[in-house]
């Protein structure tokens, strides 16, 4: 049997299908719902995208990847939708963008989404501006924690921030060391509010994450908090046999 190098492109094996979200104000959402193929899933990734109006959406590239690898290599459900207003691929989603305030329902349609089908201990990614979304309302929701990548704290408040603290919810931030918002220095000063933050510092990193080796990075960094027994992850994966 050969094996597939796990590269850029490479989409393994999984259960994918396409979902609607309804949200409380009134707009249908679309997006995808990606589970391991076999398997029940052990943890729930719920993704949140970079800003609309710079161009995310649900296939920014370390979303798609997280969908196309996590599934199979670590047993990750992934949740990936596209805000209000936003179009990709898989469709538009209604509405109009929200600076970071009306996507507060587009949120949560998605943890009512997790907990209609029963998925299992739900973490929020959040990327950039779904960084500032995941801050400012995922405390609201039965999480487990929350990842944020490249987190800009532009629209989140520090007592929107410092509310994690003693939530009891755990609090991950990649802070890349070539940040175009926050670099790791300045991330140290304004997570004070939160002491128990696991800040990581990566090393060459930059905010679009860009390149096999930082998607690799981030992936592994969600699979150490959500089932640490597969991480690290592997470079290859098993092919069809013939």
């Amino acid at each position: 049997m050969s094996e597939i190098e796990i590269r850029s492109g490479v989409e393994l094996p999984a259960r994918r299908e396409n979902i609607e979200l309804r949200t409380d104000d009134g707009f249908t959402l679309v997006g995808e719902l990606a589970l391991p193929e076999t398997a029940d899933p052990v943890a729930t990734l719920v993704t949140l995208h970079p800003l609309p109006t710079g161009g995310g959406f649900m296939d920014s590239h370390i979303l798609r990847k997280a969908a196309a690898r996590l599934p199979a290599l670590a047993d990750i459900a992934v949740l990936r939708f596209n805000f209000r207003g936003v179009v990709s691929p898989r469709g538009t989603s209604e509405g109009s963008f929200g600076d970071g305030i009306l996507e507060q329902h587009d949120l949560a349609a998605a943890m009512a989404f997790v907990a209609e089908r029963g998925l299992p201990h739900p973490w929020i990614l959040g990327w950039s501006f779904g960084t500032e979304v995941a801050i400012k309302y995922g405390l609201e929701y039965p999480i487990d924690g929350a990842i944020l990548l490249s987190p800009p704290l532009k629209r989140a408040t520090d007592a929107e921030l410092g509310a994690w603290a003693g939530s009891g919810k755990r609090l991950v931030a990649l802070i890349p060391e070539f940040d175009d918002y926050l670099r790791p220095a300045e991330a140290r000063e304004r997570f004070t509010v939160v002491p128990e933050v696991e800040l990581v510092a990566v090393e060459g990193g930059k905010h679009l994450w860009v390149g096999e080796q930082q998607t690799a990075r981030v992936l592994n960094e969600i699979t150490a908090r959500l089932n640490p027994a597969a991480s690290p992850l592997p470079t290859t994966f098993p092919g069809p046999r013939h």
